[in-house]
């Protein structure tokens, strides 16, 4: 008898610990567990430390849902995080728990009034000076939701008579009011669309996509807005957003694939410049601007890099028509202007290099490649106003050593002095003879050819340390018959 009441006292105390880990684990927690929860998020709070204090006041909650003290903390803690929607249902059990609890109510209503819910948030503000008649701020909110009502009013008023501007004037002050009310935010969207202030849209639009659930408009909106502005890395995460909350959304889709075409092309065409694939690349802005004709930007940057590409590729003439495109399409877009004077420079043409590098500093000051390049034009057109050694030859800034020689050689032949009979010819024939020589001596050097297209002559006794005087002489070492012509002139000076 004895053993059998023992086993059933064991028994029972099993079962009562089962039914007491039962009861813990439906309820959460137990009341010294709770109390725990509720000390660790206070002191956690206090510490800014809020996820770790959030996490401990969730516990709290699990543990005893009746208690509208732990649902009212956590909602501290939720707007501490900026999650201001997380915290209104916490407030609103508050308030049911707790009808009177006026702290709750004041609360409630002051996220009401920021989300624009002017009638939820009045009803909460009346309530509390029912209660509370000298509660000042329930008083000044109260007065705010009375003005909100009335900048809505007035806003859409505005709106809806195509006064875009008095629209913004008004919903400036609104927004300051009810700053997480996303219909005013669409609204001064839309007006800023309207009076060409896209970036501005950009930055109200933004914070919509969190204010509202599945506010797929709004990621599309951006994705286009980003898209006209030329950003399309951005429009194209904006559209995958969109596809991300539903990958059947036709608009978005549609957007998503012209947007992910254009990307492709122009990210490729930038990788095949700086493979120095010009021609390639050519082809590929090209290809861009047949995929979008639309958007200005786009053809825009296209016909700029084609300029670029056809300055690289010393295709003068090309390089001169697309970058003039260019500037009248973009007129203050520095790097055209950049490019056309290089473009300028091939072609000899120096002063309307230096104009050009002239014009690009206005637009872009700061840019060391214009200035740079600025310098260089005014040093070559110097230069050219006495020899242009390219000039002299009739070769072009690209040509190669093969031919410059080639050019040479005929000139020598034909300005010979051997080949004129009065000696006023032959002292005219002599001077372009040198000419002819010293062009060929300074090209055909790849140091002396190096600091010409600087804009420094290898050659001008002025460059040349101890030289002086204007006569002009032979080159160093030179011998204009050491390239193989069969020439026996032989000259001679006094």
């Amino acid at each position: 008898l004895p053993l059998r009441r023992y086993k059933k006292r064991r028994l029972f105390l099993s079962v009562w610990k089962r039914s007491q880990f039962c009861v813990a684990g439906v309820f959460g927690a137990t009341r010294a567990e709770i109390e725990q929860h509720l000390e660790m998020g206070r002191k956690l709070l206090a510490a800014g430390q809020l996820a770790e204090a959030l996490s401990h006041y969730h516990s709290a909650v699990e543990g005893d849902s009746e208690n509208y003290l732990t649902y009212y903390k956590r909602a501290a803690v939720f707007l501490a995080l900026g999650k201001s929607k997380s915290a209104l249902p916490d407030l609103t059990r508050a308030i049911e728990l707790k009808p009177d609890f006026l702290a709750a109510r004041l609360q409630r209503g002051n996220i009401l009034l920021k989300q624009g819910n002017t009638e939820e948030a009045r009803a909460d503000f009346e309530s509390v000076l029912t209660r509370s008649p000298e509660q000042e701020e329930a008083r000044q909110q109260l007065m705010k939701a009375s003005e909100l009502e009335g900048l809505q009013e007035e806003a859409y008023a505005a709106h809806h008579q195509g006064d875009y501007s008095a629209a913004v004037a008004v919903l400036e002050r609104a927004i300051e009011i009810s700053p997480w009310d996303p219909d005013l935010r669409e609204l001064r969207a839309e007006c800023y669309v309207r009076t060409g202030e896209p970036q501005k849209a950009i930055q109200d639009l933004t914070p919509t996509t969190k204010l509202r659930n599945d506010n797929r408009a709004a990621f599309l909106k951006l994705s286009l807005l980003h898209y006209s502005l030329g950003q399309h890395h951005e429009s194209l995460n904006h559209v995958r957003e969109c596809l991300k909350l539903d990958q059947d959304d036709k608009d978005c889709f549609n957007h998503y694939k012209q947007v992910k075409k254009l990307s492709k092309q122009l990210d490729s065409a930038e990788e095949l410049i700086l493979e120095e694939r010009y021609q390639d690349a050519i082809d590929k802005y090209e290809s861009v601007m047949k995929t979008e004709s639309d958007v200005t930007f786009y053809t825009n940057l296209a016909k700029e890099r084609i300029c670029f590409c056809f300055v690289k590729l010393n295709l003068v003439s090309e390089a001169i028509d697309v970058c003039s495109e260019a500037h009248q399409r973009d007129p203050r877009n520095a790097k055209i202007l950049r490019d056309r004077a290089e473009a300028y420079i091939l072609n000899q043409d120096y002063e309307k290099a230096v104009e050009d590098y002239q014009e690009a500093r206005e637009f872009d000051g700061d840019s060391n490649d214009i200035k740079e390049g600025l310098e260089r034009a005014q040093k070559l057109l110097k230069v050219s106003q006495k020899r242009d050694y390219y000039k002299i030859l009739g070769v072009s800034r690209s040509a190669n050593k093969q031919e410059i020689i080639k050019a040479y050689r005929k000139l020598a032949q034909q300005w010979h002095p051997d080949n004129f009979q009065s000696e006023a010819e032959k002292k005219e024939a002599e001077k372009k003879f040198i000419d002819i020589a010293s062009a060929k001596e300074v090209l055909t050097d790849p140091e002396m050819r190096q600091k010409f297209d600087s804009g420094e002559d290898p050659l001008d006794p002025e460059n040349q340390q101890g030289g002086g005087g204007g006569q002009r002489q032979w080159p160093f070492h030179f011998n204009p018959f050491d390239s193989g012509g069969s020439f026996h002139f032989k000259f001679e000076y006094n």
